[in-house]
């Protein structure tokens, strides 16, 4: 077995099933959009090489610039998020009673569809009948906001929305990367005096530093080229006041009929997320592993 394993035919013969899936699922694709984006085409008809036009117009292009502000804000905010999943799961590694049960409701966003989400928190926001303005209502507000049509509010509105549906998906990680710490660590943290909160902080925290850090990249890349929520909840409303990057270059490529420079907004979209990866990945670069 082992000779059979070590000829290099046999691991290329095993390989490249998985190899051809990958390149015309992901690398073909990448490269027909790189391609198209120095095109100028309608989809349809015939396509004219323009060079790098559409990527300088996307330079200067003052909604695009406004849609990726828009998806740097929800960025920020998905890795500030980060924090409280972090505590949370932490609260629940502590054994609390009923700590199983709060994870299985945790996981429920999880299971809906964004769609569901979306049309979920659309009535949750209805600035009618929806359950935040009733209760505020209740206590005496007279004009309560509208949520979702006030472009002060609406992209934090959505915010919250999505920051509730990805709840589950991130405790679930860190639990699962709490529990795989050795209890005889925990306890002898405890036997030397220490409290909950220096062995979080001194003993869990470090030995769980690579899921954080494949964390923060996940909410980053995620955020940056989420799309589906924010498309069914507001379509980038109102005035392109909860424009994301993916959303604008869906509506470029498919409601303006400019492929071009959709794809253009793709492939910058994709460069951006490879250099943002690279830079966290360089920035929380460690020598010493902490092994256990």
């Amino acid at each position: 077995m082992n000779k059979v394993m070590s000829n290099k035919w046999v691991i290329a013969l095993y390989v490249l099933p998985a190899l051809l899936v990958i390149s015309v699922l992901i690398y073909f694709p990448i490269i027909l959009t790189g391609y198209y984006g120095l095109m100028d085409w309608d989809g349809i008809g015939e396509m004219t090489f323009v060079g790098l036009e559409n990527y300088a117009n996307l330079l200067t292009d003052e909604k695009f610039w406004d849609s990726a502000l828009h998806s740097f804000l929800l960025a920020a905010f998905s890795t500030l998020s980060l924090v409280g999943y972090l505590i949370i799961s932490l609260i629940l590694a502590g054994k609390i009673k009923g700590s199983e049960l709060l994870r299985k409701i945790y996981l429920i966003p999880m299971l809906l569809s964004s769609v569901a989400i979306a049309q979920l928190w659309l009535k949750i926001y209805d600035p009618n009948n929806g359950i935040i303005n009733s209760f505020l209502t209740a206590v005496g507000v007279e004009n309560t906001p509208v949520w979702l049509a006030d472009s002060n509010l609406v992209l934090y509105s959505i915010f919250v929305a999505i920051i509730w549906q990805y709840a589950g998906f991130y405790i679930i990680i860190y639990s699962a990367a709490l529990k795989g710490i050795p209890e005889s660590l925990v306890e002898a943290a405890k036997i030397d005096g220490a409290n909950p909160i220096q062995i979080a902080y001194k003993i869990k925290l470090p030995l769980i530093s690579g899921v954080i850090k494949v964390t923060i990249i996940l909410a980053i890349v995620g955020s940056l080229k989420y799309f589906d929520l924010i498309y069914v909840m507001t379509g980038g409303g109102p005035n392109g006041a909860s424009e994301v990057i993916a959303s604008y270059m869906y509506k470029q490529a498919f409601s303006t009929n400019d492929f071009g420079y959709g794809s253009a907004v793709g492939f910058f979209l994709l460069v951006i997320c490879l250099v943002i990866t690279w830079l966290i990945r360089k920035l929380t670069a460690s020598e010493d592993e902490i092994q256990y």
